[in-house]
This record gives C-alpha cells, structure tokens and sequence, in this order.
C-alpha cells in the first residue's frame, strides 16, 4: 500500500496564499502537522501569534477542519461546526 503524500497546505482544499502563509508563521508547512496540531489547536496558535487580528471562525477553523476533511469549509456541517467553535472557547 502506497504512502500518502504529505502535500503542502496551498495543495489543499481551503488554503490559500494568505492561510498558508499565516500557517507559515506559526511554524506549519505540511498537510501532515496540520492534522497533528489539529484545526482548532492550529487556529489558537494563530490568534496567540495575532492577537489584534479578529480571526472569522469560516476563514481559519473551518478552513482548517475542511482542509483536513477535504471538503469546502461551508460543507463540514453544522454540529462539527459546533463542536469546534465550543472547543475554541
């Protein structure tokens, strides 16, 4: 069985230039330490590193869990929504 490719976040769903980048600055460049962070830990780590920044929870949280999932954020349902938003605080 074939490996699976860790691609780069700008292959991915969700990402582009302006995500990646910020995931750039907190020190993620790869699908892989994206999922081991996991969306709502990545999307703390961008609000620690801006905390000025107001973060829309579509633009970076779900991205993130969509990104993962493979699917347009707007398309990851509203209970996983939930859950994620609860687990930010």
């Amino acid at each position: 069985m074939a490996m699976k490719q860790n691609r780069e976040l700008i292959e991915l769903i969700n990402i582009d230039k302006k995500i990646a980048s910020r995931l750039n600055e907190v020190g993620i460049f790869y699908e892989d330490e994206l999922r081991n962070i996991d969306p709502v830990g990545t999307h703390k780590m961008i609000k620690e590193k801006y905390p000025a920044e107001t973060l829309p929870v579509c633009y970076y949280l779900y991205s993130f869990e969509g990104a993962l999932s493979n699917k347009h954020w707007d398309d990851i349902g509203e209970k996983r929504k939930l859950e994620l938003k609860e687990k930010i605080g």
